[in-house]
């Protein structure tokens, strides 16, 4: 697991030392065990390695002097590096390590820009092709999107670069500043950036399963290339048995997020399990819950997997008055606004399992989306055809249950310029809304409308990519066996009443947690908002701070009147709905100040 960086443009001088410097420094944090740059004429490439896999080897860039010119850098983890090792060795190459990394150069040697196509695993690759004659980089992600490559071309001059983080890539030369103008509603509507867009013109993010080929002065060039080929074997419980037993193997130590919900509690059972019959030592579980007494609380239930599972157990408590600090350090590292609360729970809690001497963390992202667990889901699928649930249109009631705020709520609040500009130029959420009824339109049944758009574009940038940024804040590796092609296949072969409502999980949780985690209603791990903007309550004032009149005449996107009325009636009145739109609101406002100050280095403190 590391950060990666690198550009690549025809005819241009050697990068300056200083720069990739500055760029590398942005994403320290995430790769703080090695960190080597290499470049030359017109390129550069570059790694700052946190060491997992064969932690004595695999110096980054790779390099295989039988094949010269050949370079590739990789963010994550390859699962069956083994298997092609055994491959590429058949075919006459050699290789000085077991990193997984290491067999790069010689997979793409011998597939050429089809090489990702024979991983296995979550991964951000870049190889860079240096042969006379076939000057090319190639970039390239996982199926799932669980590792991001953000990237940035100029069309002047025809230079593209690249780096795991927003912040890292905004330290190179020329690449420019822009806020999209729609930026403040993708937030509202859709609380981040979906697609290959950003918050950011001109910076884009590779989607999942995608190659970008970029020849010299060129564009990338990329394609979507067909999921990773896996017959899994057996029922739910079997193939997703399987999958964290080979994700728990590690040569650092291994750790598990427990929730107290479902999907973290099967991860965390069956990761035990497999400790018991190991002879491993016996798996650490963390959980993550605020000092004094707060709403929704899931320490309880986290506890009652934990003596269930018989692991050892951390309850992480974090102070209510860091929260305010700990918004800001977020909103840093993400690069980008999430309106989801849930950030600053997940960066306290990555926090602790670092500092509890851990490097890689199991957890149950991406069970809600393949297996159908959503609210707004069942919902859906209630509703009859052509209408939803309000008896509208399905579709238009699905986007806004996504939404930070409602679609009449954020017509409300906007300017009437900022309003016109979006009904001009068209919002995220109409997108959504067009996309699930066009899937609906050409047969697909609504359930596999609904699980195509969440995995393929909420999941990767709502969730994923908070996880990513958020673990390696701390230098944690998040290994998520929900995600793995096995599980994914599996999901999408079950029936439709299999994999709605997580029926299937449920079935294969029975034996395994406590009956009181099966019978309890769904809930996120996340922080209680709309307690934490109560009267009193600790974040109020950072939020009442960025959401001033005079902050938000000086953006001329919405009304200030209108945003302090939301507020008021909040306070006198607390609501989840509110609360979750004053909280983008802020989140938005807090990015909009620092991406002006993302040209200064971060340095490496987290």
């Amino acid at each position: 697991m590391c950060r990666i960086l690198g550009s690549f443009a025809a005819g241009a001088d050697r990068p300056e030392p200083a720069q990739l410097a500055a760029v590398s420094a942005r994403q320290r944090h995430g790769g703080p065990d090695e960190h080597h740059v290499l470049s030359g004429p017109g390129w550069s490439l570059g790694c700052d390695r946190l060491a997992v896999t064969d932690p004595c080897g695999g110096q980054q860039p790779y390099r295989l002097p039988h094949l010269p010119g050949i370079l590739a850098v990789l963010n994550g983890e390859i699962y069956n590096h083994a298997e092609l090792r055994r491959t590429l060795a058949a075919r006459g190459h050699r290789f000085p390590d077991r990193c997984d990394g290491t067999l790069l150069p010689a997979l793409y040697a011998e597939y050429g820009p089809g090489f990702a196509e024979h991983l296995d695993g979550m991964f951000a690759v870049a190889i860079l092709d240096l042969r006379p004659g076939r000057s090319q980089l190639l970039l390239a992600v996982d199926d799932m999107g669980m590792k991001p490559i953000h990237l940035h071309h100029d069309p002047y001059d025809g230079s593209t670069r690249f780096a795991s983080e927003i912040p890292a890539l905004l330290a190179f030369e020329g690449v420019r500043i822009s806020p999209r103008d729609d930026s403040l509603d993708t937030v509202l509507a859709t609380r981040t950036s979906f697609s290959t867009h950003t918050a950011l013109e001109g910076v884009s993010v590779l989607p999942p399963g995608a190659t970008a080929l970029v020849r010299p002065g060129t564009a990338p060039v990329v394609r979507r290339r067909g999921p990773h080929r896996t017959t899994p074997v057996g029922d739910t419980q079997d193939v997703l048995r399987h999958e964290v037993r080979r994700l728990a193997q590690a040569e650092v130590p291994v750790c598990a997020i427990t929730s107290g919900g479902l999907d973290s509690g099967l991860v965390t059972a069956l990761a035990a399990e497999h400790a018991r019959e190991t002879d491993a030592p016996p798996l650490h579980t963390f959980h993550l819950t605020y000092r004094g007494r707060w709403p929704d609380s899931e320490a309880a239930y986290a506890r009652s997997v934990a003596r269930r599972t018989r692991t050892v157990h951390h309850e992480v408590t974090v102070d209510p008055d860091e929260l305010g600090s700990l918004l800001t350090r977020t909103v840093r590292h993400l690069g980008q606004p999430n309106a989801d609360p849930i950030t600053l729970s997940t960066y306290a809690l990555f926090r602790a399992v670092r500092e509890k001497g851990f490097t890689v963390a199991l957890t149950g992202d991406g069970a809600d989306e393949l297996f159908g667990g959503y609210d707004r889901m069942r919902a859906a699928l209630t509703a009859p055809a052509g209408t939803d649930w309000a008896g509208s249109d399905w579709a238009g009631a699905y986007a806004d249950a996504l939404s930070a705020a409602p679609r009449l709520l954020r017509e409300y609040l906007y300017t009437a310029n900022y309003r016109a500009h979006i009904a001009d130029q068209g919002s995220a959420a109409d997108r959504i809304e067009q996309e699930l009824r066009s899937a609906e339109a050409v047969g697909a049944d609504r359930l596999t409308a609904m699980t195509a758009f969440e995995t393929r574009w909420r999941l990767p940038a709502y969730h994923l990519r908070r996880v990513d940024h958020l673990s390696m804040a701390w230098a944690v590796e998040a290994r998520m066996p929900f995600c793995q092609p096995s599980v994914v296949t599996h999901a999408r072969s079950l029936p439709t009443a299999a994999r709605t409502g997580k029926r299937a999980l449920y079935e294969a949780g029975a034996e395994l947690l406590p009956a009181a985690v099966l019978r309890r209603p769904k809930q996120p791990f996340t922080l209680p908002v709309a307690a934490m903007l109560a009267p009193g309550s600790p974040l109020l004032d950072t939020v009442r701070e960025l959401l001033s009149p005079a902050r938000l005449v000086l953006g001329g996107k919405v009304r200030a009147d209108r945003v302090q009325k939301l507020l008021a009636r909040h306070l006198q009145r607390p609501s989840r709905h509110d609360a979750q739109a004053l909280w983008a609101l802020a989140v938005h406002e807090l990015w909009t100040e620092v991406v002006q100050g993302m040209r200064i280095p971060l340095g490496c403190a987290a």
